[in-house]
């Protein structure tokens, strides 16, 4: 178990980031990276899991099949509170309420393991593959124009988050899905709601349950209206018997969640990386090689990271790992900043270089659970950011950096709006 009397003097894990120094991992964190790849650390409950810091680490843990990613596991690191065993008797009753009025949707296959995960994964892996995404770099483009041209048009200074970073992955998510844009408040609303980390355990299941009643009535209509979209796919292998309703709902919750927050956070956090170091902004301004735009986007994710708060992992079976014996139901917490800021890796890893060779970082995961949607995310980024540069050649903050508002409360790291001007 995770929890034992020999390591309750652990420090605590924290993953506060410092003052003034919004782009780097918490100084907890990397305290600890310095330590070892491989350390303990205390969460509210007492209890004691393993934290995976170094790259190399990383990568071996999310490659192990003798770990889970099934949070009912007993053992499994609870890094917030908000988890049904820390709740009331009341709560409880209200979250049984809800699990009986509806059919709620999980976070389908990415809290599955092998060989569920697998047969569910494959039902999306080739909507998200590099040929169909390349495919769809024009479409983006236009998208990306569309709304240029609008902020252009508007009003000035803009936040950038509603004028441009939240509004293209959700039209690029929503036209891929065939999800109707108009309804893009409700769902970035409840998608808000699931992956705050202050959300109560009866507010993301509440969310959760809005959400999959709305994709659950968009599979009806696909079942008798399909079109060349995701949910109609989904909906087919449904009518075939492939898939059952609420695993093709869960998938389509997944999908459409997952498919606007990231990048659109990425986008975000990314163009305020660039105006803080200007020198690097003027070279993906003004290079015209694809090369270094895709470089440009690999070292975003990487001095980044915007997953917040470690991947999750229980142990179904001892195994070694970086010259550590990992007993079976011993929690592992596996923290991605850390990991993409390993000088073994990466020299000078807290300088912010789009020239570097970024490939290896970790961003999106490693192994078989790494993120499916990856080839969506990087194509997009790779359209947005010299899009936005090159036709607000003068785009500046307006406002300063202290007074942005970042999302230290949420898994997904980024700023709540980011005020610019030109």
């Amino acid at each position: 178990m995770t929890s034992t009397a020999e390591n309750s003097t652990a420090p605590e894990f924290d993953i506060a980031r410092a003052p003034g120094c919004p782009f780097d991992p918490a100084p907890a964190m990397r305290a600890r990276q310095k330590d070892g790849p491989l350390t303990r650390v205390r969460l509210w409950d007492g209890s004691s899991p393993w934290l995976v810091t170094g790259h190399a680490a990383h990568r071996a843990l999310l490659a192990e099949q003798r770990v889970s990613v099934d949070h009912s596991r007993q053992g499994m690191p609870r890094t917030t509170q908000g988890s049904p065993d820390t709740m009331t008797d009341d709560e409880m009753q209200q979250l049984m309420a809800m699990l009986q009025d509806s059919s709620v949707p999980g976070l389908s296959f990415i809290l599955m393991d092998d060989p569920e995960h697998a047969r569910l994964r494959r039902m999306v892996t080739g909507t998200f593959g590099i040929r169909r995404m390349e495919a769809m770099r024009p479409a983006v483009q236009r998208i990306v124009d569309s709304f240029l041209d609008e902020m252009l048009a508007g009003p000035n200074p803009v936040d950038l988050v509603e004028a441009f970073a939240l509004p293209v992955p959700s039209l690029v998510i929503c036209e891929l899905l065939g999800v109707p844009y108009s309804e893009h408040e409700f769902f970035q609303l409840h998608s808000k709601a699931i992956i705050n980390r202050t959300s109560t355990t009866l507010q993301r299941m509440e969310a959760q349950i809005k959400l999959g009643e709305y994709l659950d009535s968009l599979i009806d209509e696909k079942l008798t209206n399909p079109g060349e979209d995701l949910l109609s796919a989904l909906a087919e292998r449904v009518k075939a018997g492939e898939l059952d309703r609420k695993e093709a709902v869960s998938m389509g919750v997944l999908m459409l969640f997952a498919g606007h927050e990231t990048t659109a956070n990425m986008i975000a956090l990314g163009t305020l990386a660039l105006l803080e170091h200007p020198e690097q902004l003027a070279m993906l301004r003004d290079t015209d090689d694809p090369k270094l735009v895709a470089s440009a986007v690999e070292e975003l994710l990487r001095y980044l990271t915007i997953t917040h708060g470690g991947l999750l992992r229980v142990a179904v079976a001892d195994f070694e790992l970086a010259g550590q014996t990992i007993r079976e139901g011993e929690g592992l917490i596996v923290v991605n900043e850390t990991a993409n800021r390993d000088p073994a890796v990466f020299a000078d890893p807290d300088r912010f270089d789009i020239s570097r060779d970024a490939r290896q970082q970790v961003s999106f995961g490693y192994g078989p659970h790494a993120c499916v949607g990856q080839p969506l995310a990087r194509m997009e980024l790779q359209v947005a950011y010299p899009a936005l540069l090159r036709r607000i050649p003068t785009l500046r903050l307006a406002t300063d950096l202290d007074k942005i508002s970042f999302k230290h409360d949420g898994f997904i790291y980024g700023v709540y709006d980011l005020p610019v001007t030109w």
